[in-house]
């Protein structure tokens, strides 16, 4: 077990404590963050909204990404809601990695968790976000840029044009710049990011290597955890966990009529009216009678259609006399 504990990875003991911290922190997170954007206090484009949550998720960020914002200019939003939902998620994030950080050195390391291990798994990794990510966002943009104009001179070579003829077809052009550019930033981006796991790996290893082993066995630290993460007072703790959420939902639907469209009281809807129920026996008397009216109207026309007809011959027999008599001449 001792060899076990030793041979973990750097990679491997960061992602185990930022992964589960990110999932534990995020719940909360994103209900401030729904409230701060019913209230109008937040407001970031649509495409932003991924990198967004990513930002948002991970507690090595709460540094980094006002240093990114003002360095390359790159904001994932506006509004006082962005600052004020960061510094709300930084106990959070203190809170997510001493749970998770307590969970794991009782589980992996088998060592006694040191007093204050969320704030110190907090600042040390802020810290090193603060310092990284923004090298991060600027070695992975400058690659895409490089590789999307590498990528469209590639795509004007002679030997392409000659080869397609006319020249390759749009589909076809914008699939290979994706997979040129797209799969080598990419992999740029994933190895980055494993460094620095892995280099939040090391300082948490460095601190379980100074802790005290655990006086439990393997079973009495199994209870230990279990015990450590359910509260004493579960009733007091789910009232409490109740109230928060019905006062973050009343705020969150008093605040939302406010931003969401609706019609103003100059303009007023139309007013809509119910349809009566269809009678198919009604409907079909209504036809008749129709149909009947119909015919009436039909023959009276024809009726008139027919005296204009021999009004017309009567007329052009009294100006003409010779068309109505054409063998004597116009005399009867």
């Amino acid at each position: 077990m001792t060899n076990e504990r030793d041979s973990m990875s750097p990679t491997y003991v960061g992602l185990g404590v930022l992964w589960p911290a990110c999932w534990t922190g995020i719940p909360i997170k994103l209900a401030i963050a729904v409230l701060a954007l019913a209230m109008d206090l937040m407001h970031f484009e649509g495409r932003l909204g991924i990198a967004f949550l990513m930002v948002l998720a991970s507690p090595v960020t709460v540094f980094a990404a006002p240093i990114i914002a003002v360095a390359f200019d790159s904001h994932f939003g506006e509004g006082a809601g962005v600052p004020l939902l960061f510094l709300i998620s930084i106990p959070i994030d203190i809170w997510a990695l001493g749970v998770v950080g307590k969970t794991f050195f009782l589980e992996r390391f088998q060592k006694e968790p040191p007093d204050g291990l969320g704030l110190t798994l907090w600042w040390k990794s802020a810290l090193m976000g603060a310092f990284f990510l923004p090298l991060v966002w600027f070695i992975v943009g400058t690659v895409t840029s490089v590789l999307v104009s590498t990528s469209e001179s590639l795509m004007e070579m002679e030997g392409l044009r000659h080869l397609f003829g006319t020249g390759l077809p749009v589909a076809e052009r914008i699939s290979l710049e994706l997979i040129i550019w797209g799969s080598i930033a990419s992999a740029v981006l994933i190895v980055l990011l494993l460094i620095g796991i892995s280099m939040v790996g090391r300082f948490i290893r460095s601190m379980a290597e100074a802790a005290q082993p655990a006086r439990e066995n393997y079973q009495g630290l199994i209870t230990r955890w279990d015990l450590m993460r359910v509260p004493a007072d579960q009733g007091l703790f789910l009232t409490a966990v109740t109230g928060a959420g019905v006062i973050l939902t009343l705020l969150f639907w008093a605040a939302l009529p406010v931003t969401t469209p609706h019609p103003h009281e100059c303009c007023p809807p139309p007013e809509a009216k119910a349809q009566p129920p269809f009678k198919p026996l009604d409907a079909l008397k209504e036809n008749e009678q129709r149909i009947a009216q119909l015919t009436i109207q039909l023959d009276a026309l024809e009726q008139q259609q027919a005296e204009a007809e021999s009004q017309k011959d009567k007329t052009n027999a009294e100006g003409n006399p010779e068309a109505a008599f054409p063998a004597t001449g116009g005399k009867p």
